[in-house]
C-alpha cells in the first residue's frame, strides 16, 4: 500500500505549532501498520543527540537474544567512563557495578552517558555501527561519549584537565553555534524519516529477533522523562520514547500505541534560539506536534477502514 501524502491542513498546523514556540521544526510520523505518513522537512539532516542510544540498545538486545552476551554479567562503571553529565551513574562519585541489562536500562530510561559508554565498550563501536547502517541510519553517531566530545573541546580550545564548565562560560555563543557537532551537514546525523523507519522496524519485529525487538520496546517504555512527546497523550495511550538535547537542539522520537490497536512512530526535532536551559515552550511544541501528526494519522486510518455504505431504493 502506498503512503498517503501529508494533507495541507496538518502541515500548516505543525508550522503554526513551531512558529508559536519560536523554533524550527522537523517531523516525520507514520502509521506502523499501513505506512501512511505525515511529513514536514522529514528528509533534512538533523542532530540526533541522545537518540543515538536507540541503535546501541538494539545492538545489545540482538547480541543477548543470540546468546552472545550475558544480560546478568556484572560490569563496573569507573571514572574512565564518567564525564560528569549529572545523570545516573555519570554523576556518581564512586565506582558502580551493574548488569549488562541494567546498563541498557540506565541508558534509555535516564539517558545515562557513563552507562552508554560502558555498553559501547562491551559491544564494540564497529558492531553498533554495522547495526545502525543495516537499519538505515548509516551516519548516526555511535561512538563513545569521549570520542564524540573530544573534537568539540579541541574546536573550542577547552582544556579537559581543567574546569570545563568555567571555560565554557567564557566561550561566546556564536562560537558554540558554529560547532561542527551542531551542523548536521558537517557531523554525524540522521533524518526524521530514518528514525521512524528504525522504530517501525523494531515494532514490526524486523530489526532483529523478536526477542530483541521486544526488549528494546520494553526499555524505551521505561523512559523517566515525560515532559515532551509523552505529554501530548492521555494516560491510557502507551508511549515508548527516547529524547535528546544539545546546545540549541531538542528532540524526541517514539511509538504511540492506542487501546484500539493503532501504532504510530513519530519523530520531532527542534532547533531553538536558546542554547540551553529550560524551554517549556519548546518542550510543549514537541508534544503538540506529535499529537497533531498522530491525530491526522488516526483520522486517516479511520477513514480507510470505515465500511462503505451501499444505498438501495425500496420498491
Amino acid at each position: 500500500m502506498s503512503p498517503t501524502p501529508t494533507a495541507g491542513p496538518v502541515t500548516d498546523a505543525l508550522k503554526t505549532v513551531f512558529d508559536e514556540a519560536g523554533v524550527a521544526g522537523f517531523v516525520h510520523a507514520r502509521d506502523i501498520d499501513s505506512d501512511h505518513e505525515v511529513v514536514l522537512r522529514a528528509d533534512e539532516p538533523v542532530i540526533v543527540a541522545s537518540l543515538r542510544k536507540i541503535p546501541i540498545a538494539l545492538a545489545y538486545a540482538r547480541r543477548a537474544a543470540a546468546g552472545r552476551l550475558d544480560r546478568a554479567a556484572r560490569h563496573t562503571i569507573a571514572s574512565t567512563n564518567r564525564e560528569g553529565g549529572g545523570i545516573g551513574t555519570d554523576s556518581c562519585l564512586h565506582d558502580v557495578t551493574m548488569s549488562t541489562r541494567d546498563l541498557a536500562f540506565f541508558m534509555l530510561s535516564m539517558s545515562d552517558n557513563a552507562a552508554t559508554d560502558k555498553l559501547m565498550e562491551i559491544l564494540g563501536v564497529e558492531y553498533v555501527r554495522e547495526v545502525a547502517a543495516e537499519l538505515g541510519c548509516p551516519r548516526i553517531p555511535v561512538g563513545r561519549y569521549r570520542d564524540l566530545w573530544n573534537p568539540v573541546w579541541e574546536e573550542l580550545g577547552i582544556d579537559t584537565n581543567g574546569d570545563i564548565d568555567a571555560q565554557l562560560d567564557a566561550v561566546g555563543e556564536e562560537r558554540i553555534r558554529g560547532l561542527a557537532m551542531l551542523d548536521p551537514h558537517r557531523s554525524a546525523s540522521s533524518t526524521p524519516r530514518e528514525i521512524t523507519a528504525l522504530l517501525t522496524a523494531i515494532w514490526r519485529d524486523e530489526a532483529g529477533p523478536a526477542e530483541a525487538c521486544a526488549e528494546v520496546r520494553d526499555l524505551m517504555s521505561r523512559q523517566l522523562s515525560t515532559h515532551r512527546l509523552i505529554a501530548g497523550f492521555a494516560s491510557e495511550v502507551k508511549v515508548a520514547a527516547k529524547n535528546g538535547s544539545l546546545w540549541g537542539v531538542l528532540n524526541e522520537a517514539g511509538v504511540v500505541e492506542y487501546p484500539d490497536g493503532g501504532r504510530f512512530a513519530v519523530a520531532v526535532f527542534l532547533r531553538t534560539p536558546a542554547l540551553g536551559g529550560r524551554n517549556p515552550a519548546a518542550d510543549t511544541a514537541i508534544a503538540r506536534a506529535a499529537r497533531t501528526a498522530v491525530d491526522h494519522l488516526r483520522a486517516t486510518r479511520a477513514q480507510k477502514t470505515a465500511p462503505h455504505r451501499t444505498e438501495t431504493t425500496c420498491p
